[in-house]
């Protein structure tokens, strides 16, 4: 099983490459269990109002849609307290 920088890594590198369990899993060690999963969206509650969003949904295929990857990247990098492009 990879490693949460490992899945952070293969994030990095291909966006579209990623599927909605790994980014789950990103997710939810970063952020905690979702605090809405009822409908087709996961909504992971961040520390801090706004921008970035952590709203994931499952693409085609049990893809991750790569827009979102995105997001969690820079949600990621926020809460790691790096500065975002």
């Amino acid at each position: 099983m990879a490693s949460i920088e490992d899945l952070i890594a293969r994030m990095r590198e291909n966006p579209q490459g990623i599927r909605f369990s790994e980014l789950e899993k990103v997710c939810e060690h970063f952020f905690g269990s979702p605090r809405s999963k009822a409908t087709s969206h996961n909504v992971y509650k961040t520390p801090w109002p706004g921008e970035p969003r952590v709203n994931i949904q499952r693409d085609k295929g049990g893809k991750a849609k790569a827009y979102q990857v995105k997001q969690v990247l820079q949600a990621i990098n926020k809460k790691r307290g790096m500065d975002i492009d």
